[in-house]
């Protein structure tokens, strides 16, 4: 059954169910008994503050309801800024507020689905290949875990699975050039107040920036431990740029993502935001990106600025190589950053505990992946006692939680969209359609700059980091819609131009 086949079938079903008032008083009076006796148990049963709490739930569902910006505005600034907050009380688990938003955006946009004759279900290309992948993820999970796993690992992997879904819920709420400027837009703004945040802390002293992220602690985030972050874990040597992601390397992933979506826009001809506000952004999420001292991250970002110059805007070049000659002299002439450079360095030739460290992982993953070659290990840990699960790589982290048929289809599914969304390039930049050109480009870009850093990260495919997932799929499905709508105009145009030419 072919994709376009099969979204004709989904959408005449669709429809015609939609169409039908006696449905659409079902959902409607259902959705109201449903949230009445949710509120009334929660008042009655909970605390005195619940009934607040609900009020507020409903405030929030109708502002999603009546604009599914809201959600994506609210799903994008947590997965940026916020990302490990949690709600500061317990309900058998403790939900955090992307679960929270991404679950209310998937809701919102699905009865938006079925109560309107006018909306219509969007799988594209990449719909039914992500559904596979998420089903051999889930059939991995159940393997591993002997069909029995821990309520723990049950809700990470439940927010795996929203994360990546996030893919659904973004080609089917972006329905005009508008909204996709509008989730463009706080997607930079949103790395960049993550990045000024990270700066802000980093500048404290240390006890003061510990008191900050410790008072955090109410709404998920840790009290203890490795609540600062230092190279090599010395507390005497060089602190980190952590932000409040809680992990250095997964702060510089997310905004090594971010910026390379953002640094385009500062050669289009329409930028998404002033340029002088770009400029501040790119500035502030660049110098955030070098206080991690995340090798993957600064890697990722040379990737996609020299996928940038490689594609579409040949001048960076020139850029890049007087940067490259700049910071050759800052760095080595003038002993500035001399600490970052060493630390390059050793890191190339595997000197340093970190990458020591990274090595015995890579092994053990092979040998993991040897073991257990066509569905993987599952989410939990090792069945074995001589291996161990966890591995610095969304690759050999892939090969090794589902198997080598997992990766194929990851691969596969990466490739696909790359191919196609080139194709899509090529014939907006020959149509000189530059505003939505200069937008693909930026995200393809950042989905470059992602799996650059995932050679050497697991945190684009690791259930306790779901915001990750979230702005990885979410980005591939931004770019997808951009694509829909780019195709769209340029339909209307040349169907604007026939009537012309037929009527002159």
């Amino acid at each position: 059954m072919s994709t376009r086949f099969y979204n004709s079938y989904v959408t005449r079903t669709t429809t015609a169910f939609k169409k039908h008032p006696l449905f659409q008083k079902i959902v409607v009076v259902g959705s109201a008994v449903v949230l009445g006796i949710a509120g009334g148990a929660a008042v009655a049963f909970g605390p005195f503050w619940a009934g607040f709490i609900v009020l507020i739930a409903l405030a929030c569902g109708y502002a999603l309801m009546v604009n599914t910006n809201v959600g994506l505005l609210a799903a994008v600034f947590i997965a940026t800024i916020l990302p490990f907050g949690t709600v500061p009380f317990r309900a058998v688990v403790t939900p955090n507020f992307l679960t929270l938003a991404l679950l209310a955006l998937l809701a919102v946009w699905f009865l938006r689905l079925l109560l309107r004759p006018d909306e219509s279900l969007h799988l594209s290309y990449l719909g039914l290949p992500i559904l596979g992948f998420l089903g051999l993820t889930f059939f991995s999970f159940l393997l591993g875990s002997n069909a029995s796993p821990s309520s723990l690992l049950l809700h990470n992997y439940f927010k795996f699975l929203l994360g990546v879904t996030f893919f659904f819920s973004v080609i089917n709420c972006i329905r005009s050039r508008e909204q996709a400027r509008f989730m463009l837009r706080i997607i930079i703004i949103g790395g960049g107040i993550s990045a000024a945040v990270g700066l802000l802390l980093y500048a404290m002293r240390d006890e003061m920036a510990l008191r900050f992220l410790t008072a955090l602690g109410r709404i998920g985030y840790p009290t203890s431990g490795r609540v600062l972050r230092y190279i090599e874990d010395d507390t005497s040597g060089i602190e980190r740029a952590i932000g409040l992601s809680v992990d250095p390397n997964s702060f510089g992933g997310m905004l090594a993502l971010v910026a390379a979506i953002t640094a385009p826009q500062l050669l289009t001809k329409h930028p998404i935001l002033p340029r002088w506000m770009l400029i501040s952004i790119v500035g502030v999420m660049f110098l955030a990106i070098f206080l991690t001292y995340s090798r993957a991250a600064l890697g990722g970002l040379i990737v996609a600025t020299m996928y940038v110059a490689t594609i579409r805007y040949r001048r960076l070049w020139w850029i890049i190589l007087g940067a490259g000659t700049l910071a050759g002299i800052l760095l080595i002439g003038l002993g500035l950053g001399e600490q970052f450079v060493q630390r390059i360095t050793d890191g190339v030739q595997f000197r340093d505990q970190a990458n020591q460290m990274r090595l015995a992982e890579y092994r053990n993953a092979i040998e993991v992946i040897r073991a257990y070659p066509v569905f993987g290990i599952g989410f939990g840990q090792a069945p074995q006692l001589d291996l161990v699960a966890g591995v610095s790589s969304i690759y050999l982290a892939i090969g090794q939680r589902i198997g080598l048929v997992g990766l194929f289809a990851f691969l596969a599914i990466m490739t696909l969209f790359f191919v196609r969304n080139w194709q899509s390039l090529h014939r907006l930049a020959a149509r000189g359609v530059e505003e939505y050109a200069g937008w693909l480009v930026g995200i393809q870009a950042g989905i470059a700059a992602a799996l650059a850093v995932g050679l050497l990260d697991h945190y684009f495919f690791n259930i306790e980091f779901s915001h990750m997932s979230a702005l990885l799929w979410g980005s591939i499905g931004l770019a997808i819609a951009i694509e829909r709508l780019a195709n769209r105009d340029i339909s209307i145009q040349d169907e604007t131009r026939q009537v012309v030419h037929e009527y002159d």
